[in-house]
């Protein structure tokens, strides 16, 4: 189910105007969507018992092939020129970068999430403070960019540094996720919940006092005097574009969507905690909710589904009928994927790309571990 609210929230995010629920989801759910990636991935490859020999080598393997197919999904998707930000290709490197930590337990998950939480915000801060690199804001790669050395280094500066959705200061949503599922049964609702309370709590308060007790407000606000006035300057923070300027240390402080702060990863991150234990104190209502779960099941299909369906109407058709950027837009979305998923999970089973993305990795993990003698031989000794 959290993966459910986590797809609409996406949708709403595309569709709705600036506004209480773009504010509540912007940033929000797609941080969501990446800790419970990061859920799956934990129990892909073992759960609480990290997977060793050749399972750890099936499990890899299967993981890499699911992130090739999601790398080039938003390759197309973006060259498509679909109406959003395309995470599906940042998603598929974050899995790369999962394969090696496969083998650590929660404990140590936790506390790299923790760590990389504070230090790669101020590490991409650094870099692109001191490097002089092209910073083409919300930039998302498509497949032209790998038709040339220039665009295949952009590519890659956006990825790792200053795309929408750069891995840099993503990879702490990824890890806090495989965290999560390192620990077992998520039955412990109370504490799960309590802890995301306590996240969000920390980052968004503590950025808070920042800004408005502590003068840091005060300090953007003059950085952009005799250009926009401070009621301006407070929304272009609440909303960024993957990363923050780097005129000033100051804009550390804040916890915008998408700035890659430190605030703003602690907050979310508690928020897809609190809402994943939410969703689990829910698990009686299942019956109710089967339309919501359904949607988490065929999370994928839907939102490639949704990106196509607004690419193809386009603001011609389906976005002007209802009025644009509107309530009424992402409505009309967010009902279709409940009744298509729930009547698809009902009588068909899983969704027409997650069949595809699980049948190529799995058929892919045993060609390859068939052929490996390490891994054959490593198997042996479990």
């Amino acid at each position: 189910m959290a993966r459910g609210l986590a797809v609409l929230g996406m949708f709403a995010a595309h569709t709705v105007p600036p506004g209480w629920l773009y504010t509540l989801v912007s940033g929000r759910s797609s941080a969501l969507f990446a800790v419970l990636a990061g859920v799956s991935i934990a129990l892909l490859s073992g759960g609480t018992e990290p997977h060793t020999g050749r399972r750890r080598t099936l499990s890899a393997v299967r993981i890499a092939v699911r992130a090739v197919v999601l790398f080039v999904l938003g390759l197309v998707l973006t060259s498509m020129q679909v109406p959003a930000m395309v995470i599906l290709t940042f998603y598929g490197v974050l899995f790369v970068l999962a394969i090696p930590l496969l083998p650590l337990r929660a404990t140590w998950l936790a506390v790299l999430a923790a760590v990389l939480a504070v230090v790669t915000p101020l590490v991409s801060f650094l870099i692109r403070s001191d490097i002089p690199i092209p910073n083409r804001l919300g930039y998302t790669p498509d497949l032209a960019d790998f038709t040339s050395i220039e665009g295949v280094a952009e590519a890659f500066r956006a990825i790792v540094l200053t795309g929408a959705y750069p891995v840099l200061t993503w990879i702490p949503f990824l890890l806090a996720g495989m965290a999560l599922g390192r620990l077992g049964p998520l039955g412990r609702k109370e504490p799960l919940v309590a802890l995301g309370i306590g996240l969000a709590l920390l980052g968004y308060g503590v950025s808070w006092l920042a800004l408005y007790v502590f003068g840091g407000l005060e300090r953007i606000v003059g950085l952009y005097r005799g250009k926009f006035p401070p009621r301006v300057v407070e929304e272009l923070l609440a909303s960024n574009l993957g990363t923050v300027p780097t005129e000033d240390p100051v804009y550390l402080l804040t916890a915008g969507a998408h700035s890659g702060t430190p605030f703003e990863i602690i907050g979310a991150t508690g928020v897809a905690l609190t809402v994943i234990g939410l969703c689990l104190f829910a698990e009686r209502s299942r019956t109710t909710l089967f339309p919501l779960a359904a949607v988490g099941a065929l999370a994928l299909t839907c939102y490639v589904g949704h990106l196509l369906v607004l690419r193809a109407f386009g603001p011609g058709g389906l976005a002007r009928l209802i009025g644009g950027h509107s309530y009424g837009l992402w409505l009309v979305l967010a009902v279709g994927a409940l009744l298509c998923a729930a009547l698809w999970r009902r009588f068909l089973g899983r969704g027409p790309l997650e069949w595809a993305l699980h049948r190529l990795s799995a058929l892919t993990g045993r060609v390859i571990v068939r052929g490996n003698p390490t891994s054959a031989e490593n198997s042996t000794s479990e």
